[in-house]
C-alpha cells in the first residue's frame, strides 16, 4: 500500500504567517508523535530561488506531510491538538488548499 502525502497551502491574512508559523511549530511535536504519522513540517518561498521558482508569496505557507494510510490521516485530522491549532488560527487563515496525494 502506498504512503499517503498531504500538501497543505495555506495562505495568511496580511502579516500573520509569522504568527501562524509559531503556531504550526509548537504544535509539530504532537503531530509527530501520532500514530502512523511519517513526515510533517511547515514551508515557505525560498529567498532567490531564480527564475525557475513559481513563489506561493509572503503570506502563504505550505505543510508538506507523510502519512502511514488514510485511517492515520484521519485520525490526525479529528486529533484534540488539531482541534486546538485550528481555533487558534481559524482567524488568521485566508485561504487553504488541501491535496491528497498517493
Amino acid at each position: 500500500m502506498s504512503h499517503i502525502h498531504v500538501i497543505a497551502v495555506i495562505t495568511a491574512k496580511p502579516g500573520q504567517r509569522d504568527q501562524m508559523l509559531v503556531l504550526f511549530q509548537a504544535n509539530t511535536p504532537a503531530v509527530l508523535d501520532e500514530d502512523g504519522c511519517l513526515g510533517y513540517e511547515a514551508t515557505i518561498d525560498t529567498a532567490n530561488a531564480g527564475p525557475a521558482q513559481a513563489a506561493f508569496g509572503a503570506d502563504t505557507m505550505v505543510v508538506v506531510e507523510k502519512w502511514a494510510s488514510l485511517a492515520a490521516l484521519g485520525a490526525h485530522a479529528s486529533a484534540p491538538h488539531m482541534k486546538a491549532y485550528g481555533k487558534a488560527t481559524r482567524d488568521m487563515v485566508a485561504d487553504r488548499k488541501i491535496h491528497i496525494l498517493s
